[in-house]
């Protein structure tokens, strides 16, 4: 999590390069992160081909999407979102892949990026901007 920093309405982007992993090989972002139990996540994973995005409330986890998407292993990835209100938008290497309402999170969080399970991924870059609404 980027220290100190909260984002109400904005967007998050990282550069990552998924490079192993036999249950998932996936990278990500977060964003209204209020702690370990209530935020959202966009994620691509290489091993499924997709773009899906989450939201952990009270620590359950659901999905809200699943896309497929070309995610090659061993290669750069630029993975953002955008946020603002109720809307989001989920983009890979460019291309809009998720476009959606959803209100299960909101306000200011932290942000960041994001892996799971045994993924082994690099993370090259991380950027955010917060907008006034």
């Amino acid at each position: 999590m980027k220290s100190g920093i909260t984002v109400a309405d904005g967007s998050v982007e990282t550069t990552f390069k998924p490079i192993g992993g036999r249950e998932d090989r996936a990278g990500g972002v977060v964003w209204r992160w209020k702690d370990g139990d209530n935020y959202y996540v966009a994620r691509a994973n290489a091993l499924e081909n997709n773009v899906s995005l989450y939201y952990t409330e009270r620590g359950s986890r659901r999905t809200l999407k699943y896309v497929d998407a070309p995610v090659a292993s061993g290669r750069w990835h630029t993975l953002k979102v955008e946020f603002a209100g109720t809307r989001i938008v989920v983009a890979l290497d460019g291309k809009r892949y998720i476009e959606m309402d959803d209100a299960h999170i909101s306000g200011a969080g932290a942000v960041g990026v994001w892996t799971k399970a045994d993924s082994v991924t690099a993370f090259k870059s991380f950027t955010y901007s917060a907008s006034g609404r």
